[in-house]
């Protein structure tokens, strides 16, 4: 096992910060969640930087539980109302999400609004490589990553009932806003490429105007793949999910292949014998998502896409940061990761350095 799989993998105590009245819960779920029985055990996931996410255990069934974080908190992050809301639609259009059983938004409960869904047993590899795997079985996975966001970008969202969960237009333009703010208002250290990039991509958006469900954070270590088949059987973390163009979304997994090693866990596929290893270059995985959503002219402005999204995990990152000091992270790894703020910063500003500006 890999010191990335081992240090994410799991369970662990409840941090200290991130307790709760279990007796409470635990009457609360007996009213009700059908069939629930206690008594309730419950452990905190090791994975995950931004909402705490618990394993719930009773004798009968195990289930997860979702929060926002207690402290003080950025305007409009940590939605897990909105997490549940995207939830309960896919998951009846057979769509592989979590059956979701509960939304609270009474604070009494546990402290801070949560929501309960289904516990789904299968693997979650923390590195992009998978070295436990093999080349038939990484090209399978893969394929699948790429199927189901495809699958995921097809869906009509006013058809599903979506039509107000996000804006419809500019979404690059509200993106770049957002996360400009929120950088701001984690911001503890002047990084200069962070400012160019602020400055920048605003200027530089592409004309591309398509529109779909975003899940906002689509990568391999948020998915979970069947036990023993190598397919998808639960896509977690909809956080920041929104209406917004797909391409934001597609471009953010095509990091993957674009990640150097920086140290914040798995480097990336960057330089590393995809043959070998079993894994579609980015270019055929490119080729494959045009494909299966029908986009006959490829995808273009891919330096400026690189840009964002490199902008984008920096401010992430830097909430992480503002988090830290504010005493609200929630993984002790919390600390490495704010570091990598400035290599991204670096990353998205050569980018659109090669755009030709």
């Amino acid at each position: 096992m890999s010191d990335r799989q081992a240090k994410f993998e799991g369970t662990k105590d409840v941090l200290s910060s991130h307790k709760f009245d279990l007796e409470r819960l635990n009457e609360f779920l007996l009213s009700s969640i059908e069939g629930f029985k206690g008594p309730l055990e419950v452990k905190q996931f090791k994975g995950g930087q931004s909402n705490p996410t618990y394993l719930l255990v009773t004798p009968n069934k195990k289930y997860v539980l979702r929060r926002k974080p207690p402290g003080n908190l950025l305007k409009s992050a940590h939605a897990v109302d909105r997490e549940f809301h995207v939830i309960d639609v896919l998951s009846g259009m057979n769509f592989p999400v979590p059956k979701p059983y509960l939304f609270c938004d009474d604070d009494s409960v546990i402290g801070t609004v949560f929501y309960v869904m289904e516990y789904i047993e299968g693997r979650i590899f923390w590195d992009l490589d998978i070295p436990e795997s093999n080349p038939n079985e990484r090209a399978a996975i893969y394929d699948d990553l790429n199927k189901v966001l495809a699958k995921l970008h097809n869906f009509d969202h006013e058809t599903l009932g979506l039509s107000d969960f996000g804006k419809s237009g500019n979404y690059f333009s509200r993106q770049v806003s957002r996360w400009s703010k929120q950088y701001r208002a984690s911001e503890i250290k002047s990084i200069p490429e962070m400012d160019q990039l602020i400055e920048w991509l605003p200027k530089n958006i592409p004309n591309e105007q398509s529109v779909g469900i975003v899940h906002g954070d689509y990568r391999l270590d948020n998915l979970i793949i069947h036990p023993t088949e190598p397919k998808i059987i639960g896509v977690l973390d909809w956080e920041l999910s929104t209406i917004g163009n797909p391409l934001g979304d597609f471009t953010y997994n095509l990091l993957a292949w674009q990640m150097p090693d920086i140290g914040i866990g798995s480097a990336g596929l960057h330089g590393r014998n995809l043959r070998d290893l079993g894994i579609p270059d980015e270019e055929e995985y490119i080729n494959t998502y045009c494909e299966r959503t029908g986009r006959k002219n490829g995808l273009s402005d891919r330096e400026f896409y690189s840009a964002y999204n490199f902008f984008r995990i920096a401010a992430i990152l830097q909430g992480i940061a503002g988090r830290i000091r504010d005493g609200t992270a929630a993984n002790t790894e919390a600390r490495k990761l704010v570091q990598a703020v400035s290599p991204l910063a670096k990353m998205g500003w050569s980018y659109a350095i090669k755009s030709g500006i």
